[in-house]
């Protein structure tokens, strides 16, 4: 099965109103194994990140009831 960005951005909404928060580094190790890592990509930083593509999507999903915690590298439902 092909999954799109929509697919993993949907995901992670999931993730985060379930568990009401989705750590970075979780979120990639679970989004390699069930979407690909075609969806996956190394930031300038050398560490593995998620798609611009699906973070975009992501963002018009959740309409500001998600926050990105800077020091914790986790997203929580607000």
């Amino acid at each position: 099965m092909e999954f799109s960005a929509d697919d993993v951005a949907g995901w992670m909404i999931e993730e985060v109103k379930f568990a009401g928060i989705l750590y970075q580094s979780d979120a990639v190790e679970r989004i390699k194994a069930k979407f690909g890592e075609n969806f996956i990509y190394v930031n300038e930083n050398g560490n593995p990140s998620i798609s611009k593509d699906v973070k975009k999507i992501f963002k018009k999903l959740h309409g500001g009831r998600v926050a990105w915690d800077r020091d914790g590298f986790f997203w929580g439902w607000t």
